[in-house]
């Protein structure tokens, strides 16, 4: 049984939070329809566009992202806190960035006086935006339903493109987000579609390892090779310590290397036996080699709902009133 956002999406308990949409029936995301051989490889760039521009406006950073051929995977990381603070200006100007608000916002965003009534209806819209630009569900409408427009343009029909509204799991903790990243940026590898996670066209991954190189390139003595990083994605900020900045807790280079481990293993299919090393981050986890190939090839069929360790689910499940604790015997196995 279906269970409610509520119960999907709890801030209070985690900002990150796995993504995925896929299409209805035979429809095609990208790639190339071998049942009306027709090639829809151009959206992908757009699809990757549409999502970067998107969490550019929301107060809701990618973590993670790959668009496949029917579907496509988002890890998102929520700002809730960066929204309550931010002016009520700043809040029209991002609104008016996705719809046309009303002559109310528009006369204050340029700075115009107004009357005590026009007064009640800005900060009703304030409020409402303030609370819309945090919201994964408002994020996903924006953008899955630009896509579907489009589609349905293209391809001169109307109806459902998407299979429904999307599916999102909680990630409770660090292993979690790490497992959920890894296997949204091997996605193509699986696929057969990549053969290098660098070579991975249109996952974040891609974006990552492109943006490193063109920076070393042109290196500077001023700059770490942290500070490599594309802005449109959540950065990397190492581990944990005092005055720890916003960011993912771990280290660029140490994910690079994870992943290209894990990408070698997945399409040798030897399971990481060509390397008997360990990627730095899955010592300092405590996760297993073979557990940790399970988790970045089969994430999604392992866990449906809240993902973490065995601690961290019990209390999250009993937060939410929840009488059973969903995936506990898998995260008991793969996480502890």
């Amino acid at each position: 049984m279906t269970r409610p956002r509520s119960q999907q999406i709890s801030l209070d308990d985690t900002p990150y939070y796995f993504l995925t949409s896929r299409c209805v029936r035979r429809a095609f995301l990208c790639g190339f329809d071998r049942f009306t051989n027709r090639s829809y490889e151009h959206r992908r760039q757009q699809i990757q566009d549409d999502m970067l521009r998107l969490a550019s406006i929301f107060h809701i950073d990618i973590a993670a992202f790959a668009v496949m051929s029917n579907h496509y995977h988002l890890l998102v990381h929520v700002r809730r806190d960066d929204a309550l603070k931010e002016s009520p200006l700043s809040i029209v100007e991002r609104a008016h960035r996705l719809v046309a608000g009303n002559d109310v916002t528009q006369r204050y965003s340029k700075n115009e006086q107004l009357a005590s009534w026009e007064r009640e209806q800005l900060d009703l819209f304030v409020d409402t935006w303030r609370k819309r630009l945090y919201s994964i569900s408002t994020l996903m409408k924006f953008l899955n339903e630009g896509v579907a427009r489009r589609a349905n343009k293209e391809d001169e029909c109307t109806g459902h493109f998407w299979e429904c509204r999307f599916k999102c799991q909680a990630l409770l903790d660090e292993k979690a987000v790490l497992s959920a990243m890894a296997y949204t940026d091997l996605n193509p590898i699986r696929a057969g579609m990549a053969a290098a996670p660098e070579a991975s066209e249109y996952t974040s991954i891609k974006e990552r390892v492109a943006h490193w190189k063109a920076k070393a390139s042109t290196e500077s003595q001023s700059e770490k090779p942290e500070d490599y990083q594309p802005y449109q994605l959540m950065r990397f900020v190492g581990h944990y310590r005092e005055k720890m900045p916003a960011g993912l807790p771990f280290t660029l280079v140490d994910y690079i290397q994870l992943v290209d481990w894990s990408g070698r293993a997945i399409r040798d299919g030897k399971r990481g036996a060509f390397d008997e090393k360990l990627p730095p981050i899955l010592k300092r986890l405590n996760i297993g080699e073979g557990h940790w190939l399970e988790l970045c090839t089969h994430f999604e069929t392992r866990f449906r709902g809240l993902v973490g360790s065995v601690a961290t689910l019990k209390e999250v499940t009993r937060k939410l009133g929840l009488r059973r604790r969903p995936n506990y015997r898998n995260s008991k196995l793969l996480f502890n």
